[in-house]
């Protein structure tokens, strides 16, 4: 899987002109699944994004998580993540699975995210098309893979 996830002061998805979902402080993270995923990589995936320490604490300094400061998150199934630029112009989307693989796991991932998260997350819709605002807080963006967990 691999991750962006983006500190935010706010963030909504919408579909055919309706917000669908939306979070006030925490993190939108926008998720690429590809065919060799597993229920490993949600385990870890979910644990690094709730307790990244992106947060300021009171010296200003990033030493909180989004535990600690009881925040929200967005979640977003984005498979242009795992595009492939090697060759020509045009980006291969290969490297992403096909809805059938990809669903369950995102569902997976949703429901492990609440848990560890200890509240409902929001949502995108798997393969609608999407407009998705947010208001960047940093800015801190951060990418994650978790096959390669720098």
């Amino acid at each position: 899987m691999r991750a962006v996830i983006q500190r935010v002061s706010r963030a909504s998805v919408s579909i055919n002109g309706f917000v669908t979902s939306s979070i006030e402080k925490g993190l939108l993270v926008l998720v690429g699944i590809e065919d060799a995923d597993n229920d490993m990589d949600i385990e870890w995936l979910s644990g690094k994004i709730v307790n990244l320490r992106i947060f300021s604490d009171d010296q200003n300094i990033m030493n909180l998580s989004l535990k600690d400061r009881g925040g929200d998150i967005l979640l977003v199934s984005q498979f242009t993540l795992h595009a492939s630029t090697r060759k020509g112009n045009r980006p291969s989307y290969i490297k992403a699975s096909k809805p059938g693989t990809a669903i369950p796991l995102y569902e997976k991932l949703i429901r492990k995210l609440s848990n560890d998260l200890g509240k409902d997350i929001g949502t995108g819709e798997f393969g609608a098309e999407m407009k998705v605002e947010l208001l960047n807080d940093g800015p801190v963006t951060i990418v994650i893979d978790t096959k390669i967990k720098e």
